[in-house]
C-alpha cells in the first residue's frame, strides 16, 4: 500500500510484549513504515524489539521520555548505539543543558536519530497547570515556550498535541519536526487524551509525523482503519482541488 500516510503516520505499539507486538505489526503489514516503542514495550522486550521491527524493514521512533541530570541523559542515549532508531524522546521541561546533552549524543550513534522534546502530554488538559508550573501561564503558552528552549537547545523537534500545531508552525518552520499524539476519528474513544483532533486537521496544520494506536490496534482489521485515514485525506485533497 502506497499513500501519503505511509510515510508519516507512526503506529504506536504498546503493546505488553513483543510477540504480540509483532502480531499487530504483522497484521498491518506494508501499510506503515513508522512504529512508535514507548516503555511499555522496551521495558518488556528491550532493543529486540527495535531490532525485530527493522528485520521487517520498519523505521523506529523510541519514546522513552528521558528526563534526569544531562550526565544520565547524555549516557543512556549512547547505550543505544547500534540500535537502528530514526526518533527519540526526551522530555523538554528537562532545561537546555539537557536537551543539548541529548543531541550531542543523538549525533554521535551510527544512527544518528532525531531527538524530540515532550512539550505537554495529552492526557493533561491544563487543569492541571497551577499545581505543576507558573498558574499565569496557560497551557498553549507553556508548549510555545519549551519549543523554544527545544528550539535553542539544538534538538531536531517536539512532541506536541494537535491542538497547540499552528501556533507552533507559526513560530518553527521546517525543518524543525513536530510529531503530533492525539489524533482521534470521529469514531473513536478519546480514552485518556484529553487534547485530540483527527488526522486530516493535524496534517493541514502542520504536523511532520502524527501518532495512533488504539484505535488502529484494537480494530478487528486495522489495515481498514489506515486505508479510511487514508481515504480521508485524499478526499479532501480532492475537494480543495476542485473548489480551486
Amino acid at each position: 500500500m502506497s499513500g501519503v500516510l505511509r510515510d508519516r503516520l507512526i503506529v504506536a505499539l504498546d503493546r505488553p510484549d513483543l510477540k504480540s507486538a509483532l502480531l499487530h505489526v504483522d497484521r498491518i503489514g506494508d501499510a506503515i513504515t513508522w512504529y512508535k516503542v514507548g516503555m511499555e514495550l522496551f521495558f518488556a522486550a528491550g532493543r529486540t524489539a527495535v531490532s525485530a521491527l527493522a528485520e521487517r524493514g520498519k523505521r523506529i521512533f523510541l519514546d522513552l521520555k528521558l528526563h534526569d541530570i544531562p550526565a544520565t541523559v547524555e549516557k543512556a542515549i549512547r547505550a543505544l548505539d547500534g540500535l537502528p532508531v530514526s526518533l527519540l524522546t526526551v522530555h523538554a521541561a528537562g532545561g537546555p543543558a539537557m536537551l543539548r546533552a541529548a543531541a550531542d549524543a543523538a549525533r554521535s550513534l551510527s544512527s544518528r536519530p532525531g531527538v524530540l522534546g515532550v512539550t505537554m502530554l495529552t492526557s493533561l488538559d491544563g487543569s492541571e497547570l497551577p499545581a505543576l508550573w507558573n498558574p499565569t501561564t496557560n497551557l498553549e503558552e507553556k508548549v510555545l515556550g519549551l519549543a523554544r528552549v527545544c528550539r535553542e537547545a539544538g534538538v531536531a523537534g517536539v512532541i506536541a498535541s494537535p491542538l497547540e500545531l499552528q501556533a507552533l508552525r507559526l513560530e518553527h518552520a521546517a525543518p524543525f519536526l513536530i510529531v503530533t499524539p492525539g489524533i482521534r476519528g470521529p469514531g473513536d474513544s478519546a480514552q485518556d487524551q484529553k487534547r485530540t483532533l483527527s488526522l486530516k486537521e493535524a496534517l493541514s496544520r502542520g504536523a511532520d509525523y502524527v501518532v495512533v494506536g488504539r484505535p488502529i490496534l484494537e480494530a478487528q482489521d486495522p489495515r481498514a482503519v489506515v486505508a479510511a485515514y487514508e481515504a480521508s485525506l485524499t478526499s479532501s485533497l480532492s475537494i480543495e482541488r476542485t473548489g480551486s
